[in-house]
């Protein structure tokens, strides 16, 4: 494997950010409904997931408020804190929750957040869904707010379609501020963004599609292929079409491909995966993978340090293309 990492701008910023971030909503303790799609994991591990990313050379983290009521953003902010980190050394993206609330509570809740993140601050801040009670014109407008009175520095989105998103980045046009971002669902399973115009929009708008899920669900590597009886124990993900015998059936020649370039390159089918995800739009596309255990970490990372030929990727693109539906 190459060992260089290249940084790339997310959108049209300064910061400069790895192909790969960590997803932290496995953080989150179990604090409340959405907390509870992940076991409670361990303050240590925890601190080893970080530490491991750390030491593989990723630079920033992405979490919310939904994961836990706080909790993950707690246990990064510790983790982070206890490694010797400080505020600026790495960049962290967190989320504020719209469902049943109104922009202004953004105002409202800043300082909480703040707090549970605390000594580090937002480097971007994203609207978690488009699905508040009110319109992402007056949320933009409540993220204009807070970068101008300095309680967060950037802004994003995430599951904005890209009618929404393209509103989104109007709206902040006015006040000179870009969007940054649109954290999506994206993987080789998973490539509506391609049809639905989203990633259309964001490139054309210099905007970074974020995709979270990249691995879908652990769906992609084959190991559920492989190993059927994994499929006794998959909690939530029971109940998604992609685990069912046909769902399975669609993705094989994915994952058999996947397998056999892992075999080529010498590593892992979920670091031919990611490879595919951070390379094949340019710099268009970052990914968050999660991670529940230390070596979960160490393969994220060494998902940046090759790079799958042209043909390669090509491959992977015809493979995969009756995913884009």
């Amino acid at each position: 494997m190459e060992n260089q990492i290249t940084l790339r701008n997310l959108g049209k910023s300064d910061l400069q950010i790895t192909p790969i971030g960590l997803g932290c909503w496995q953080f989150s303790k179990r604090g409340n409904m959405a907390g509870k799609f992940w076991p409670s994991l361990e303050d240590e591990v925890i601190k080893d997931i970080v530490r491991n990313s750390l030491e593989g050379g990723i630079n920033w983290f992405d979490t919310a408020e939904v994961y836990g009521h706080g909790a993950s953003e707690k246990m990064l902010a510790e983790s982070l804190n206890t490694l010797g980190k400080k505020t600026g050394e790495v960049f962290i993206a967190t989320k504020w929750w719209p469902m049943f609330r109104t922009a202004s509570n953004m105002i409202k809740t800043i300082d909480d957040r703040l707090a549970c993140l605390n000594p580090f601050l937002i480097d971007l801040y994203q609207v978690h869904q488009p699905y508040g009670f009110s319109s992402e014109v007056k949320e933009m407008e409540a993220m204009a707010k807070l970068v101008q009175a300095n309680k967060i520095k950037h802004v994003g989105v995430s599951n904005f379609s890209a009618l929404k998103m393209r509103s989104a980045w109007e709206t902040l046009q006015r006040f000179g501020i870009n969007l940054l971002s649109n954290q999506m669902q994206y993987s080789l399973l998973n490539r509506k963004i391609e049809r639905n115009g989203v990633l259309d929009t964001a490139k054309e708008l210099g905007i970074t599609i974020i995709a979270y899920s990249p691995l879908a669900q652990g769906m992609v590597t084959g190991k559920f292929h492989d190993h059927p009886e994994l499929l006794k124990n998959i909690g939530f993900r029971k109940y998604s079409s992609m685990f069912k015998p046909k769902g399975m059936e669609k993705s094989q020649p994915v994952t058999e491909l996947v397998k056999m370039l892992a075999i080529k390159y010498e590593v892992t089918p979920s670091q031919v995966a990611l490879n595919w995800l951070i390379n094949f739009h340019g710099d268009s596309v970052v990914a968050i993978p999660g991670a529940t255990k230390a070596r979960h970490a160490q393969e994220n990372t060494g998902s940046m340090k090759f790079t799958l030929s042209s043909e390669d990727l090509r491959l992977l693109d015809v493979v995969s293309t009756g995913f884009k539906e």
